[in-house]
């Protein structure tokens, strides 16, 4: 429960997100929930997506297109604020 209360404390602030399995995700974190993080991946950066998020200022797509990564709150292993 303390992955879910941190992340929804840097929600729309950027972080780096490192997982037990020593992945590394850079991002912001545009949602949370009791499960997921959603993380809306720097621009530019070499990462695969793996869900769909609606967003953007009128329902469809912000600047930043429809690339939300999902990670399973418990996978995290760390999250810092960058």
């Amino acid at each position: 429960m303390d992955a879910y209360y941190n992340c929804l404390r840097l929600k729309n602030k950027k972080v780096r997100i490192m997982t037990v399995d020593r992945q590394q995700y850079m991002g912001t974190i545009v949602d949370v929930d009791h499960n997921y993080v959603y993380l809306r991946p720097e621009r530019g950066g070499n990462v695969q997506t793996s869900a769909f998020y609606p967003g953007g200022p009128y329902g469809g797509a912000g600047w930043y297109g429809n690339d939300i990564l999902t990670l399973s709150l418990f996978t995290l292993l760390a999250i810092a604020l960058i």
